[in-house]
């Protein structure tokens, strides 16, 4: 699916499914030259590379000490430098407007305590409105009760102040320890599992507005993250601008999966359109290594294990030059009785994603894999086949007398490969072929001729 589809899911993971072709074009002898780039490439050139991380189990009911020890060991050993973490308001603040619970503070409190011994920050994205605030109809908040999750923690609260006030306490209690606050999880998913209920736009910038306006004033050095958007069609962001949020973050949190470089370039381009010149953080990306037993899981296409560390090392090194991209956590540290995105096994067992991750963070400026290309006759066309770098669209180009005659973009397949038969008209000699990857352009593109 093109980048600016979202896709419900039964967890409320923004996860879009990878397909093989999109758009072909025969062009006429008046096309481009084999000199001309037909891609514009990313521009680079950040000084230092946007730390990287891992994505951990978070503040729920039942969230205990020796928990919090083991997400940020876990980690500390990946070698992650942030994490992000889901506190849910509803089980902070479970029965009333300040009224912390002492068994939900201390687990914050040790794992940002845990989090800062070992060289990390913290993202709190809180979330989950508890009962008494709950903007939820009168059918649902009958069956809402502290301590189990309803449908009802989805609804925004029913004003902003008391959320505000939740935010302002983390940015307060925690200050320089927390790498930032993000506001809400998802406001723009069609599944409504985090953000439910009408006027969406309208009720999640003035829930923006006020937590950070409140966070200000209590640190001002607490970064702020708005957005955690899905919808990299970028409608959902051009109507917040619309509601007046620019000012009230310091940055945007983009959630994508298998096409993440094409969302941070799409969210970005919106961004630029807009005067917006906010740095985005990729705080939740990923492949599940769910291959061969299922081919897809949470609307994403299973890869290998292998596949998957190839994948999450690729985006590491692909945005480490990125002026625009201040931060990259991987979803998700461990794997779940239903999901296999964790760098660990659901039993604890490294992956090979945990160790090409590890790599990837101590060298984030290496490269990232290259694209290759081979050309093979079959019948009356010709065939190009190869492989790539995961994480955006793929671009073919083929020349005849250094003009172009035909233009095609596609998506590399679970195994980060590609076929294209090419159409019988062009013939299958005096060809020049090449192909490239959009984030990374035409320069680290391969070509070949037959």
């Amino acid at each position: 699916m093109a980048p600016g589809l979202r896709v419900a899911t039964r967890r409320g993971r923004s996860r879009r499914l990878s397909t093989t072709l999109a758009l072909c074009l025969l062009v006429s002898a008046a096309g481009a030259s084999t000199g001309s780039a037909s891609a514009t490439p990313t521009v680079h050139g950040a000084a230092a590379p946007p730390p990287g991380g891992v994505n951990i189990v978070g503040l729920f009911d039942g969230s205990t000490l020796a928990g919090a020890d083991h997400e940020i060991a876990r980690a500390r050993s990946l070698g992650a430098k942030l994490v992000r973490a889901e506190l849910r308001w509803s089980t902070l603040e479970p029965q009333g407007a300040g009224q912390i619970d002492a068994r939900a503070l201390a687990f914050t409190d040790r794992l940002v305590s845990d989090a800062a011994a070992a060289g990390i920050r913290v993202i709190f994205t809180v979330d989950n409105t508890p009962c008494w605030a709950s903007s939820a109809p009168a059918a649902l908040l009958g069956r809402c009760r502290p301590g189990t999750s309803t449908a009802a923690n989805a609804w925004p609260p029913t004003t902003t102040a008391a959320y505000a006030a939740t935010t302002s306490f983390l940015a307060a209690r925690y200050g320089a320890r927390l790498a930032a606050i993000e506001i809400w999880n998802e406001p723009d998913h069609s599944n409504e599992q985090y953000f439910a209920g009408p006027k969406k736009v309208e009720r999640y910038a003035a829930l923006l507005r006020a937590a950070y306006t409140a966070i200000k004033q209590a640190n001002p050095a607490v970064t702020v993250l708005g957005g955690s958007l899905v919808g990299a069609n970028g409608l959902f962001l051009r109507a917040l601008y619309r509601q007046g949020i620019k000012g009230y973050y310091d940055a945007l949190a983009v959630h994508f999966y298998s096409l993440a470089l094409a969302s941070l370039r799409a969210f970005h381009e919106v961004q630029v359109a807009n005067g917006d010149s906010a740095p985005l953080w990729l705080d939740e990306f990923g492949w599940s290594s769910c291959y061969p037993a299922k081919r897809t899981q949470e609307e994403q296409p299973c890869v290998t294990p292998k596949v998957q560390g190839q994948n999450l090392s690729d985006i590491v090194h692909s945005v480490s030059r990125t002026p625009f991209v201040a931060a990259t956590v991987v979803y998700n540290l461990q794997s779940s009785r239903i999901e296999n995105f964790g760098v660990v096994s659901r039993g604890g067992t490294p992956k090979p994603a945990f160790s090409a991750l590890r790599r990837a963070l101590a060298s984030p400026f290496s490269s990232a894999h290259r694209v290759t290309l081979s050309l093979r006759r079959r019948g009356s066309h010709l065939v190009a086949g190869g492989s790539g770098p995961a994480g955006d669209y793929m671009g073919l180009e083929a020349f005849r007398g250094g003009v172009l005659r035909y233009r095609v973009l596609f998506a590399l397949n679970r195994f980060n490969r590609y076929s294209i038969t090419l159409p019988g008209v062009l013939g299958t000699h005096g060809l020049q072929v090449r192909v490239f990857q959009y984030w990374s352009g035409v320069g680290r593109g391969a070509m070949a001729g037959i």
